[in-house]
C-alpha cells in the first residue's frame, strides 16, 4: 500500500489515543458507572490506571518521532474527571472527544482517526485502553517505537503478549515470523482450556493486548473496506460535531446510529490475507488488563502466603487471597484463594477464580434499578465532591469539598431545605438576593424554594456539613439556573 513516509528531517507525527469510555463491571464494587476502574488507583503507587497510561504514551518521543498530545476518547460523564486526571499530570489533551453513548471500540477509534484528520494531518495512532497495566515501562516504549516505525510505512500493527499460562479469557494472534517483525496469520476467538494449552504449547500463539497502531489514513482505508456501514454512520456523526474548549462532542442524533462493533471484528480480523500488512510486534513487558479482580491479585504485592492487601487489613491463615478495604478495618481468617473488596456502601466476596462473573452483580442491581452500581458513597463533581455520610426518611447528612476557585451552580430545590456549617476554608454564599461570606463554624440555612449557590473564593479547599431535611431528598430536584459546567 502506498502511505506517507518520514525523512530524517521530518520527525513522525505520533497521535496517542486513549480509549476511556469502559464500565469496568467486572471490578465492582469498586468501579461504578460513574466512576469506573480507569480512573481508579489499582496496584502501585498513587496514579489511576488512565494517568499511567498517558504517562507512558508520553514517553515514546525519539529524534525521529514527534509526539502529539493525547487524544481520549471517553464518556460525557467522565469528562472532567479525564481533564482532571491529566492536569494533576500537568498535560493538556489535544482533543477529548466525548460519545453521546457507546458504541463499542471500532466507532470510538474511527472518531479520534477524524479527529487527527481534521487537522490536516495523517499522524500514526497509537491507540491503547485506559485501563491497562505495564510493569517494565522501558519494555513498553522499545516495544511501541517498532511499532510507530512499522506503521509509517504503511503497515497495521498490533502487540502481541506472549502468553505465560492457558489463560482462556484473552483472544490469541497466530504469527509467523517475517522481515523483523511478526505477520499476523490469523486471529482467534476466546479458547477453552485444551485449546488454550494447546496454543501455549506450539509457540507462535500470542494474547492479543488490544492496542493498535496505524496511520488514521489507513484505518480509515481498511473500515470502508470491511465495515462502510460504520464508516459512513461515524462519518455522519462527525460532520455535525461541536467543539467546547478541549471537548469534541459528534452529534447524538447521528451517533446514535451507528453500529455497535468492536475493532477486532470491524477490521482487524478481516486483514489477514488482505491487501493490508497486518503485523505483530511481541511486548514483553510485565502487561496486564486488569479485567477482574484475579487480574488485580496477580500483579499486587504479595506476602510469602500469596495474600495481597490494599488498606487497613488483616489477614490471619489465609492463601492467595486479595483483600481490599477503602473505608474500615476488614480481617479475613482462614481464607483460600478468596477475593474480599470493602466500600462504604457495599461488601463484595468472590472466590478469586469466578471473579469474571462479578458482572453478573452489576447486572442484577442494574435490574433491580439499585443506585450501586452507578456511584460510590462518595460522588465526585467537576467543582469537588460529595459524600452521603447520613440518611433517613426525611433527613441526609453530607461532606461536601469544594476546590479553590469553584462553585456549584446557581440552583433550587422544590422539596428540601439545607443548612450548611463551615469546617475548613471560605465559602461565599448566595442566598436569593444575598451574598454572604461565611469562614470556619459558621453556618447558614437555605430555605425550601430558594435560589442559592456555594462557591470557594479561596486557595484552600473549602469543606462543608450540609444537612438536608424535606420531603424528597433525590439528587434530580436541582433546577440550575446557571452553571459553570454546562450542566443542564
Amino acid at each position: 500500500m502506498n502511505a506517507n513516509t518520514s525523512s530524517a528531517s521530518s520527525p513522525l507525527l505520533v497521535q496517542p489515543v486513549i480509549m476511556a469510555g469502559g464500565s469496568g463491571t467486572r471490578l465492582w464494587p469498586l468501579s461504578r458507572a460513574g466512576y469506573p476502574k480507569q480512573f481508579l488507583v489499582l496496584n502501585r503507587g498513587n496514579r489511576s490506571l488512565f494517568q499511567e497510561a498517558a504517562l507512558r504514551l508520553s514517553g515514546l518521543a525519539a529524534e525521529d518521532l514527534r509526539v502529539a498530545a493525547p487524544l481520549v476518547v471517553g464518556n460525557e460523564e467522565h469528562r472532567f474527571l479525564i481533564l482532571d486526571q491529566l492536569r494533576e499530570l500537568s498535560q493538556d489533551p489535544s482533543a477529548v472527544v466525548l460519545e453521546p453513548m457507546g458504541r463499542n471500540t471500532a466507532p470510538a477509534m474511527t472518531l479520534a482517526a477524524l479527529n487527527a484528520l481534521e487537522r490536516g494531518e495523517d499522524p500514526v495512532l497509537v491507540v491503547t485502553p485506559a485501563d491497562q497495566t505495564v510493569g517494565n515501562d522501558a519494555a513498553f516504549t522499545a516495544a511501541l517505537q517498532t511499532a510507530v516505525r512499522t506503521a509509517g510505512q504503511g503497515a497495521i500493527v498490533i502487540l502481541g503478549i506472549t502468553p505465560d499460562r492457558p489463560e482462556t479469557g484473552y483472544g490469541y494472534i497466530r504469527s509467523v515470523a517475517d522481515l523483523g517483525t511478526a505477520r499476523v496469520a490469523q486471529f482467534v476467538e476466546k479458547p477453552d482450556q485444551a485449546t488454550a494449552q494447546r496454543y501455549l504449547a506450539e509457540g507462535n500463539y500470542s494474547w492479543n493486548s488490544g492496542m493498535f497502531v496505524l496511520r488514521a489514513s489507513v484505518w480509515m482505508t481498511a473500515l470502508e473496506k470491511f465495515r462502510p456501514d460504520i464508516a459512513a454512520a461515524t462519518r455522519a456523526a462527525w460532520a455535525s460535531h461541536q467543539t467546547d474548549g478541549r471537548f469534541v462532542r459528534p452529534g447524538k442524533a447521528e451517533f446514535a446510529q451507528v453500529p455497535s462493533e468492536s475493532v477486532d471484528y470491524a477490521v482487524m480480523e478481516r486483514c489477514p490475507g488482505s491487501e493490508f500488512d497486518i503485523r505483530m510486534v511481541r511486548l514483553e513487558a510485565g502487561w496486564n488488563d486488569l479485567g477482574a479482580w484475579d487480574a488485580v491479585w496477580q500483579v499486587a504485592d504479595k506476602d510469602a502466603d500469596g495474600n495481597a492487601s490494599l488498606g487497613d487489613v488483616l489477614v490471619q491463615d489465609s492463601h492467595n487471597t486479595l483483600v481490599h478495604a477503602t473505608s474500615r478495618l476488614v480481617s479475613v481468617v482462614g481464607l483460600d484463594d478468596v477475593v474480599v473488596v470493602e466500600t462504604p456502601d457495599a461488601v463484595m466476596v468472590a472466590d478469586r477464580s469466578r471473579s469474571q462473573d462479578v458482572k453478573k452483580i452489576v447486572t442484577t442491581l442494574d435490574r433491580e434499578k439499585r443506585g450501586e452500581h452507578q456511584l460510590h458513597r462518595k460522588v465526585h463533581r467537576p467543582w469537588g465532591w460529595y459524600d452521603s455520610i447520613d440518611n433517613g426518611p426525611r433527613h441526609q447528612v453530607k461532606r461536601i469539598l469544594v476546590k479553590p476557585g469553584a462553585s456549584l451552580s446557581l440552583q433550587m430545590h422544590y422539596h428540601r431545605a439545607e443548612h450548611w456549617i463551615v469546617v475548613s476554608g471560605t465559602a461565599e454564599v448566595t442566598v436569593g438576593e444575598r451574598k454572604i461570606v461565611l469562614s470556619e463554624n459558621q453556618s447558614t440555612y437555605i430555605p425550601l424554594g430558594e435560589v442559592h449557590r456555594l462557591a470557594n473564593p479561596g486557595k484552600v479547599p473549602l469543606e462543608i456539613i450540609e444537612v438536608q431535611s424535606g420531603s424528597y431528598l433525590g439528587e434530580d430536584d436541582i433546577v440550575r439556573f446557571e452553571d459553570t459546567y454546562g450542566r443542564s
